[in-house]
């Protein structure tokens, strides 16, 4: 009897520690003096694209809804993800196409804020090689730059190769990230061509080293690229998390959504002047620039549009390996929710 009494009591151990540590289960959320610890990592923190996560940060609105996040910066939307489902962070802001992504995969994603209704992401060319790259259909035989493989860059590039007719083996996607890495592989011949956000966009094309392809700031060029809107900034979660901890999500929408209508009544100079001064990296005119021709990005309401949603999964189905063999199987309303955002704009003023 002895044996077994032993086993059992280390049974009671091993299942007491995991209720308090949690294991790095999604439903299990670290609190601290009364408030919830959470983590977010977010795909760029530096980027204009991801702007209102660090941005709600510095205008205290974690705090102001009683909750405390920690940021956490990652070039890749797809490390990001990664970090999500093995439970080191409770949320990622990236773009929405994950979620879509992840269903395939048979894990359930939902984005519970809605940034943008655009991807706010720019198809540069070399100005080396701008006269014999025009369009996509000239992307035969090129290397593009994504930020890694599986990332929603890397879905948007064989997205605009396939439409103008190339399938991936035309042309050569590589991983070049983004800032400074990005520059420098277009700079060295690595890429031709490649897709990257502001403020990348505003230095390269400042200084003359690149030119814009295709512009996803905006609606309309969106649109033009894309046959539709292409929602992509968004807080996601894990659904065990959403499901579990509704009150602490709440928060989060509170926050992000005080932080979109913020930046909905305030000027690029004033958005800029709010952020930490690195950001801006040495030339504080540029970084107002950046922030200029990409601020239309955002939404102001944290809203999903299920126009958006549809061409996404469009998109996806057409387009990514791992979505289209399972297009007709994928329940977009499992990935996304506006039921959070909508309570929030009930109870927060403009």
């Amino acid at each position: 009897m002895k044996p077994r009494k032993t086993i059992a009591a280390v049974l009671l151990a091993v299942s007491s520690l995991l209720l308090v540590t949690g294991c790095r289960d999604s439903r299990t959320i670290p609190m601290e003096n009364g408030r919830p610890q959470i983590t977010i990592m977010v795909g760029g923190l530096e980027k204009v694209i991801y702007l209102p996560a660090m941005l709600t940060q510095q205008l205290g609105n974690f705090e102001r809804n009683d909750i405390d996040v920690k940021l956490l910066g990652e070039q890749s939307g797809a490390n990001a993800e990664t970090a999500m489902l093995s439970g080191d962070v409770q949320g990622v802001v990236g773009f929405y196409d994950h979620t879509i992504d992840l269903q395939a995969k048979e894990q359930c994603i939902k984005t519970v804020v809605q940034f943008a209704d655009v991807p706010g992401e720019v198809e540069l060319v070399s100005t080396a090689d701008a006269a014999t790259i025009k369009s996509p259909a000239d992307f035969a035989g090129k290397n593009l730059g994504v930020t890694s493989l599986g990332s929603s860059t890397d879905f948007l590039t064989q997205a605009l190769a396939g439409q103008a007719g190339l399938s991936t083996s035309d042309y050569t996607r590589v991983k070049v990230g983004a800032g400074q890495t990005f520059i420098a592989g277009m700079n060295h011949d690595g890429i031709d061509a490649g897709m990257t956000t502001d403020p990348t966009v505003a230095k390269m094309v400042s200084s003359g080293e690149a030119q814009v392809l295709l512009d996803m700031r905006n609606e309309e060029g969106t649109r033009a690229a894309l046959g539709g809107l292409y929602p992509a900034a968004s807080l996601y979660m894990r659904c065990e998390t959403v499901e579990s901890h509704p009150d602490i999500v709440q928060k989060l929408a509170n926050a992000f959504v005080q932080t979109l209508q913020w930046i909905d009544a305030h000027t690029p100079e004033e958005i800029a002047a709010k952020m930490p001064a690195q950001y801006a990296g040495g030339d504080p005119e540029l970084y107002v620039k950046s922030i200029r021709d990409s601020i239309v990005m955002f939404n102001g309401d944290g809203l999903m549009k299920r126009e958006g949603a549809e061409n996404v999964l469009r998109i996806l189905g057409q387009y990514s390996r791992n979505v289209k063999p399972v297009r007709d199987r994928i329940d977009l309303d499992a990935t996304y929710t506006n039921q959070f955002v909508e309570q929030a704009l009930k109870t927060t003023a403009p």
